[in-house]
């Protein structure tokens, strides 16, 4: 009994079935069952219509295709798994340290109270006003002239019940006219954890914070 050659359609099938089975199958083990398949259909074709050497090449074209695609995905996986393991591992490095992120919160540590805040231009003069929970100044701090950007800062608390430290209202001026200064909170990191493949920390004020979401590691 002869047997015809596998058509195009046959052998783009067979190959659709292989890539949407990728993550389950072996491509070594699918790469077997393509080759006898193969050879079944070289021992029993028609010798009055033998398959011609293009057919030949491109079946095996195809097979070879589907199964590098098969090792790309799983080497792909084995990397995103080591990168998950690798980023694990610089988050557990990360607690204790303080990162600083979109926010009006103060770190206080201590006796200390630390922040942050950003000025979108130099200034003359930049003061800050230590805010309670319920909204009343209970400290300032006079930082005199800062460039633009980034800046941190300490308030000693004194006899200050922690608990009570709230918030924090930057007023910065320039040739007596108000620039635009804004509070960032800065916390300290208690504890990290891979969610979704990607890693969160949790800090001292309860903030829940990605790497994205983090403008300064302190």
């Amino acid at each position: 009994m002869f047997m015809t050659p596998l058509s195009n359609s046959e052998i783009d099938a067979y190959n659709a079935r292989g890539g949407a089975q990728a993550d389950a199958a072996d491509p070594q083990a699918a790469q077997d069952r393509f080759l006898k398949l193969f050879i079944a259909q070289l021992s029993n074709q028609d010798p009055l219509n033998p398959l011609d050497n293009a057919q030949m090449t491109t079946q095996m074209a195809q097979i070879n295709t589907v199964t590098g695609i098969q090792q790309v995905n799983q080497t792909l996986k084995s990397l995103a798994e080591q990168f998950g393991m690798a980023q694990g591992l610089q988050g557990a490095a990360l607690i204790g340290r303080h990162v600083v992120a979109q926010g009006n919160a103060l770190a206080v540590e201590e006796g200390t109270a630390r922040g942050s805040f950003s000025l979108s231009q130099p200034a003359d003069s930049v003061r800050v006003d230590i805010l309670a929970t319920s909204g009343e100044v209970i400290g300032s701090v006079d930082l005199g002239p800062r460039s633009a950007g980034m800046h941190n800062f300490e308030w000693p608390i004194g006899s200050v019940d922690p608990a009570r430290v709230g918030g924090m209202q930057i007023s910065a001026t320039r040739a007596g006219q108000s620039i635009t200064a804004v509070p960032l909170a800065r916390q300290r990191v208690e504890s990290v954890a891979m969610i979704d493949g990607a890693l969160r920390m949790r800090t001292s004020g309860g903030m829940t914070l990605s790497y994205q979401q983090v403008l300064a590691f302190l």
